[in-house]
């Protein structure tokens, strides 16, 4: 039975707006972005099938577009429609008044980390750039690498800042099959950043490392050297 015939108590969309987002499974969310299902197998079906063969959710959004068009239903058109939907939601979030005024908090940037690099599949590293005031100016992927590594180039984010006219920023890099915590690497870019950036008078607040689990904040943990 397609979900159109189904009781409208029962129908993801219909849910969604009595109940509000919230109230909404995992799949059936997906199943109102799939909106159509194959022979045999309405939306919400398909969407549990995708959710158990990539393991959860955010697995599913971090697949790259090869496999993701792999599947069954799936395709080129649903793939970019789900990148210009995770696009969207980043900036909508890093856009909102509240989180730019609280863009100093770990909190707020491990989760605008996460939004922005959560669902890539490779190694990426980013900047939020921030006013004096530590208010947000806008948050950029400078440096993209494999699976397991990405050059980053000291020099260059602090060109970046620089044109921004920022004051203070905060790094973060994803590790995407892998945990959050810094490696011996990772804490020693965090430092050769922070040299750079003293040199133009620019405070380095935090590294955030987005990984397996809750992302990872090197100042809550005392890891960020003063220069």
């Amino acid at each position: 039975m397609a979900i159109k015939d189904w009781p409208e108590q029962l129908r993801p969309r219909e849910r969604l707006l009595s109940e509000g987002a919230n109230a909404l499974s995992d799949a059936e969310l997906l199943a109102i972005f799939i909106s159509t299902g194959i022979k045999d197998k309405d939306a919400l079906t398909l969407a549990r099938e995708y959710l158990q063969t990539a393991g959860s959710l955010s697995a599913l959004l971090a697949l790259p577009q090869k496999e993701f068009c792999a599947m069954a239903g799936l395709g080129k058109a649903k793939f970019a429609l789900l990148q210009a939907a995770l696009t969207i939601a980043a900036r909508y979030y890093c856009d909102k008044p509240e989180a730019m005024a609280a863009a100093d908090s770990a909190a707020i940037a491990k989760r605008i980390a996460k939004m922005h690099l959560g669902v890539l599949p490779s190694e990426a590293f980013g900047v939020l750039f921030l006013t004096a005031q530590h208010t947000q100016i806008r948050f950029e992927v400078l440096f993209k690498g494999s699976i397991n590594q990405a050059a980053v180039y000291p020099r260059e984010i602090v060109k970046r800042a620089l044109a921004l006219n920022a004051a203070a920023i905060i790094l973060a890099h994803n590790h995407p099959s892998g945990a959050a915590s810094p490696s011996e690497a990772d804490i020693a870019l965090t430092e050769r950043v922070q040299a750079a950036m003293a040199t133009v008078d620019i405070d380095v607040l935090d590294h955030i490392i987005v990984g397996a689990g809750e992302p990872y904040s090197m100042a809550e943990a005392g890891l960020m050297r003063t220069f």
